[in-house]
């Protein structure tokens, strides 16, 4: 057993199985800290009975490897996470300028310590605290002792170096380079392991980029690839962020910013964070173009692809006129032509669109498409025509398809579909 004297009137007994599995988990590190000057001085005092020193030398090992994890993760992000008093760029300025309590916090902000570790690191730096920094204090046990230092093991001293965080400047420097790699993984794992003020920024930095003058189209082209990754992962707050930014560009009026900003938010299906009044904005002429260019078919297809593009947070003032416009352009009209055997003509390139758009319909959607049905004169005139009116019966089947439609709606949209309840079908439209 070892003994080390107290006030040359007690003595602190250590039995020798003890102190053996004491030392066994002081080895319970990674393999290359356990050459740390601090763990052998830990292994020296602990022999020789000093539990208190063993505790202050331990202590002093986690808090040697925290500030190296923190240096090798991003010391530029832990400045903005803790915002010192005086800013932290160097290992001595650790020990000169920050306590331990914001080492830890620090350390669990930006990612080099979990949830759980961060708490009972705190437990630990306060059993550092009592009983290696007031030396009045009792004398530490060794379950003590023991648990600290199992603890500081298994949430520190054992765990290999975090990743390290991009940074921001020169991430976007090398997208504008033809050496950023456009690997969605790649890009994905960059972005994901941001923290969320790296996340905020990467977020408003880009979009700033991509609706000014400067930015080249290479770094464009590479904004477009990495935004619809980086839109995955960062939080409804951020995104609310760039729609209120959003806001205040269509309140400014800069017909070419907002052009830039729409191109960038459709990418990634992002106006829905924008407010009504500027989602009214971008639909009303949207809708109002495809309704003016009805069998125009090369207006109709770029029409609905903007219209798609812009997503399906339609206005609900403008649901029943977007709903119309495009059901007329997939049904078409019943024609003759000199050059083409058809007598259904409508424009190809908008209606597989139309399909795809009419499968993201909700049921204020699908109720707009019934009263579509029964109110439009020009729709009923059409569809009097057996090939018409198997296009009508097409996008009835698609929103048949949806199991969240309610029951009075899959009651009409029956009889639309079934080529036996024609008669039924149309009697049903007179009487409206």
């Amino acid at each position: 057993m070892s003994i080390i004297k107290k006030d040359s009137k007690a003595e602190i007994i250590i039995p020798q199985d003890k102190l053996e599995y004491l030392q066994k988990e002081l080895t319970n590190v990674r393999e290359e800290f356990a050459d740390n000057k601090y763990v052998r001085e830990a292994i020296t005092v602990l022999a020789a009975g000093g539990l208190r020193s063993t505790i202050g030398s331990y202590w002093n090992a986690v808090v040697d490897d925290l500030r190296r994890k923190i240096m090798h993760r991003s010391i530029d992000l832990f400045n903005k996470e803790i915002n010192p008093k005086k800013e932290i760029k160097t290992y001595e300025d650790f020990q000169n300028h920050l306590t331990d309590f914001e080492l830890i916090d620090g350390a669990y902000k930006i990612g080099v310590l979990s949830w759980e570790a961060h708490k009972l690191l705190h437990q630990a730096r306060e059993t550092r605290n009592i009983f290696d920094g007031h030396p009045d204090s009792s004398d530490p046990t060794l379950f003590k002792v023991f648990n600290m230092i199992a603890d500081c093991n298994r949430y520190v001293l054992s765990q290999d170096y975090p990743l390290t965080i991009i940074d921001v400047n020169q991430y976007i420097l090398t997208m504008d380079t033809d050496t950023f790699n456009k690997n969605e993984i790649a890009v994905e794992q960059a972005f994901t392991d941001l923290p969320e003020i790296y996340k905020n920024e990467m977020t408003n930095r880009l979009f700033t980029l991509y609706i000014g003058d400067n930015a080249s189209t290479r770094l464009k082209s590479n904004i477009e690839f990495s935004y619809p990754v980086l839109w995955k992962v960062i939080s409804k707050e951020i995104r609310q962020q760039i729609g209120k930014r959003f806001d205040k560009l269509m309140v400014e009026g800069n017909s070419e910013t907002i052009e830039k900003a729409n191109d960038l938010l459709t990418i990634v299906e992002g106006l829905r964070y924008v407010s009504a009044a500027s989602r009214k904005i971008l639909y009303e002429p949207a809708i109002k173009d495809l309704e003016e260019n009805l069998d125009n078919w090369g207006a109709e297809g770029r029409a609905v692809q903007y219209l798609q593009r812009l997503g399906t947070n339609i206005p609900t003032d403008f649901i029943g006129r977007y709903v119309s416009a495009l059901t007329l352009t997939y049904v078409g009209y019943k024609g003759g032509s000199f050059q083409y055997s058809r007598t259904e003509f409508y424009s190809n390139s908008a209606a597989p669109r139309i399909s795809d758009m009419f499968e993201k319909f909700d049921n204020s959607s699908a109720e707009a498409f019934i009263e579509t049905i029964k109110t439009n004169e020009k729709l009923q005139q059409r569809i009097r025509y057996t090939n018409q009116l198997n296009r009508l019966r097409t996008l009835g089947n698609i929103l048949l398809n949806k199991p969240e439609i309610r029951d009075d709606t899959r009651e009409f949209l029956e009889v639309l579909v079934d080529p036996e309840k024609t008669k039924e079908f149309f009697i049903s439209l007179k009487g409206k």
